[in-house]
Order: C-alpha cells, then structure tokens, then sequence
C-alpha cells in the first residue's frame, strides 16, 4: 500500500472515505491554513471565521462519510467550495448586504506574497508598498469582487476553479475580476496611487 504521505489529497480523501482515519489528519493539515485564511479574509472577523473554519470541516468530514466527494479535480478548490457555501450561508443568516466595511483591526498581514517579490531591498519595498496599495483598495471592493481577486490573486486558483468554488459561471468569474479591477484602478487614479511592480 501507499505511503499516506505521499498520497495526493484526492487519494486521501478516498482513503478516509474507506476509513482511515489518519488520512483525514494529512488532508486537514494540507489545506487548514488555504481555508483559514479565506474564510477569514471574506468575513473579515477572526471569531467568525475560526467558527465558520470548524463549520466547513464539519461539512467535508460529513459529505465525505456519506460519500459525497467524487475525485474530479482538485480536493482543495472542493473544499473551498463548501467554506464558500458555508460562508454565504452564514451571510444570508446575518442579512449582510454584499458589502463588507473594512475594520481597523483587518490588516490582511497573513497573506504570504514572498514568492511574488523579487530579491533586490529596493524592489521588495516597492513591490510591498504596491502589494499594501492594492490590497487596502481591495477593503473597498463589493465581497464578491474581492473574493474572485483573492481567489485569483492570492491562491493562485483558475478562473475555472474560482466560478466552480464561488457556483457561478465563468462568464460571472470573469466579469467579477473585470468590475474588480475597473474599479480599483479608479480608486488607484482618483487617489494618485502608482501600482507598478519592479
């Protein structure tokens, strides 16, 4: 038999949906801190979203014990889709109206961009100075513009797996992502903000 480690998440998931409980502990550390941090960033709330953390891997455990899962593409973006479902559930429960304020305490710190910024001292603080730009101009957004440029962005996830996770189509993907980045170039010009990397 395969080495549970080096098994990928899809083969997990099978191996947990048979049982083996140990499988499900790799598949929670491999994608917790991928969830976490969505969830977090959408609800902007470190309580609510540690709640609606415990929620969503409440559903995975359940929908893959009833065998609910079929390995058809990535387990993560499957995953990001129940958190998105658990999400917009708890904001119908909340009456929200799309639009999240920004909070002073939300600094969106934990986002890891190094892999994006270049080596060079001057570079990275250009790049870091861009990078906080953009996502103070992103607090700003309607949540689901921000969530498709998170998505994009930030997790690297295709427009294919971004309309699948969020249950639109592509067509609406794309146009969230096209209003996103229309409006925060206005944000960027009617505040003389300058977004160039180096």
């Amino acid at each position: 038999m395969k080495n549970l480690a080096t098994m990928t998440d899809e083969e997990l998931a099978l191996c947990y949906m048979n049982g083996n409980n140990q499988a499900f502990d790799i598949l929670l550390a491999r994608n917790q801190s991928k969830i976490f941090s969505y969830i977090l960033y959408v609800v902007r709330n470190q309580d609510a979203a540690n709640d609606l953390f415990q929620e969503s891997f409440v559903k995975i455990i359940v929908k893959l014990k009833n065998g609910k899962y079929a390995p058809s593409g990535k387990f993560s973006s499957w995953c990001m889709r129940v958190a998105h479902n658990v999400i917009m559930d708890w904001y119908r429960e909340k009456k929200a109206d799309n639009i999240t304020e920004p909070t002073e305490g939300n600094d969106l710190s934990n986002i890891s961009h190094d892999m994006l910024l270049d080596s060079c001292v001057e570079s990275r603080y250009v790049n870091d100075q861009v990078l906080a730009d953009v996502k103070r101009m992103m607090e700003h957004l309607p949540t689901t513009q921000r969530e498709v440029v998170f998505m994009r962005f930030f997790q690297q996830m295709s427009f294919k797996e971004i309309a699948a996770t969020t249950n639109v189509s592509i067509n609406t993907a794309l146009g969230r992502m096209r209003y996103a980045l229309l409006n925060m170039r206005r944000m960027a010009r009617e505040h003389h903000v300058h977004l160039q990397m180096m």
